[in-house]
This record gives structure tokens, sequence and C-alpha cells, in this order.
């Protein structure tokens, strides 16, 4: 397998304030990456510079090829990004939604319209592409997102915290969605609150106070720090 992400010494720092401190780390194409810390551990600014979203402070890195110093709008065009709090317009119809951002992401009308029925196949939602999603429960609004988020079939798919709120058999359905997706070759960088669904990543980087403090398999992290299951190793090291 070839890197498709590569981070050298990444830092974001605000006035005398530093969010990310030199943080080193590399993905590989096709895995399920657990971008893990606690609240205020420097992973949300971090994965806004490997969207190209926000510009390092110092640091070198590729995400997709592209530099993240100088080529964010060439990152952002070969990403797919969902987020937990924003993800579909709740008053367009499912098909609306697709349409939308099929066009945003620049795809010719009738790739969206094919693209659209095969996703909505996938979920077994096809009867329901005229519905507002705003009248969907939340699950299927999360299991939506992230296929709009795959649209544009793109080479690494960022999921920050994408089942929140929802119940354990929807996570369960969304990450079988997931492990799909990267069986196909797409990379898949995922934050989660959910310690059971670092288990199910390839490996798993854990942040805290802006630096990378563990990275590695679930298993050898749990090895590594005495522990049954990666709530302790995650206890272990924020505490």
């Amino acid at each position: 397998m070839d890197n498709i992400i590569e981070i050298r010494g990444l830092t974001k720092k605000f006035g005398n304030f530093t969010a990310v401190d030199g943080i080193s780390f590399s993905v590989e194409r096709g895995e399920i990456f657990g971008f893990l810390g606690a609240n205020g551990a420097g992973k949300t600014t971090a994965m806004r510079m490997l969207c190209g979203l926000s510009f390092p402070t110092a640091g070198s890195g590729k995400v997709a090829g592209y530099d993240v110093m100088t080529e964010g709008e060439q990152i952002k065009s070969h990403i797919g990004y969902m987020s937990q709090r924003f993800s579909l317009y709740e008053d367009l119809t499912v098909n609306e939604n697709m349409e939308l951002f099929g066009g945003i992401y620049g795809m010719k009308r009738g790739d969206i319209a094919d693209r659209s029925c095969q996703l909505l196949h996938e979920i077994s939602f096809s009867d329901h592409a005229d519905d507002l999603v705003g009248s969907l429960p939340l699950g299927w609004r999360q299991k939506l997102a992230f296929m709009v988020a795959t649209m544009h079939r793109p080479e690494i798919v960022f999921l920050d915290e994408p089942t929140g709120g929802v119940d354990p058999i929807t996570r369960r359905q969304f990450w079988d969605l997931i492990r799909a997706a990267a069986a196909r070759g797409t990379t898949i960088f995922v934050t989660t609150h959910y310690m059971d669904e670092a288990e199910y990543c390839s490996r798993i980087s854990i942040m805290v106070d802006g630096r990378i403090k563990a990275l590695d398999t679930p298993q050898a992290l749990m090895l590594q720090m005495d522990a049954t299951n990666m709530n302790e190793v995650f206890v272990k090291l924020c505490r």
C-alpha cells in the first residue's frame, strides 16, 4: 500500500496558543484511520488543515498528493467530508440534496442521476428519494450524508463524529457502510467519541494537548497499555 496522507511536524498556532504541536503521521490508501482525542485536544483543528480549510503555521505534508501548505483547493476536490452538525439541507428532498452536492463536486447531471440511483439502492432507500430530509430519522440522515460525501468517488472521506446521537444498531449499520467503502479502496479518516467504534479502525492515533501521544493498531495499543478495551486505553492516556 502507498500512503495517501503524509504529515511531518504539522503545527497550528493562534497567537501564543499552540492548538496542534508538530504532529507527524501517515495514512495508507484504503485504511480506516481513527483520529481520537478529548475535547480541546486539537483534532478538529488538525482535520481542518488536512481538508484544506486552514493553512498550517509550520510543518509539511500531502493529502491525496497535494501540498497542505499551498494546494488547499486541490485537496478539497479530491476528498469527501461529513460533519456531525451539518451535512444535508433538511428543507430539500433526498434527490435534491444529491443533485446539489453532486453539482458542487463538479459532476455532470447525468452522472449525478446515475450515482444517486446507485447509492440509494445500496442502502435500500430508493423509494424515499422524494422525501424531505428533515422528515427522516437521524440515523437515516447520517447514512445519507455519508453517501452524499462519496458521490464524486473521492480518494479520502473525512468523517467528523459521524454517529453522534444515533442508536447502537444504526451505528453498527453505519460502520458496515464505512467498511464497504474501505474495501473498495476509499480511505476513511474518522473521529469518534465511541471507543467501541475505535476498535473497528485499522489504526488509531490519540491526541493529547495538541500532540499525538499514541499511534498503533487497537490491539497493539491495548497490549501496550495493559487494557482490555479501547476505553481503558483512552482513559489512561488522556486522564
